[in-house]
């Protein structure tokens, strides 16, 4: 595999993770920060917003999934794909922490 598979499966992992908090909240009903709120990553999208932008989080990831060639490139393929999920979900989990103690 080339270099740029292994960037393809490292955001795929970020969009694929990045998707889950949307989707979830989304089809709850509840709002939640999404890049078109006021201020952008700060307001609150309606659960409609939330929707759409996982899905079009879980087009691009998948989208990067095959391109990244994760299920076939082998364990560091893989490894790189666990690594954007890892990244994305402790910079959010960090970034949503402040967020609730506001």
């Amino acid at each position: 595999m080339n270099w740029h598979h292994y960037i393809a499966c490292f955001f795929a992992g970020v969009f694929l993770a990045n998707a889950v908090p949307h989707f979830v909240h989304g089809i709850s009903g509840n709002r939640f920060p999404t890049p078109f709120a006021h201020p952008p990553g700060k307001g609150l999208s309606s659960p409609t917003v939330n929707v759409v932008w996982a899905l079009i989080n879980l087009g691009g990831g998948y989208i990067l999934f095959r391109v990244g060639r994760v299920s076939s490139g082998g364990g560091l393929a893989l490894l790189t794909f666990f690594a954007g999920i890892t990244v994305i979900s402790i910079i959010l989990s960090v970034r949503f922490a402040k967020k609730q103690s506001q």
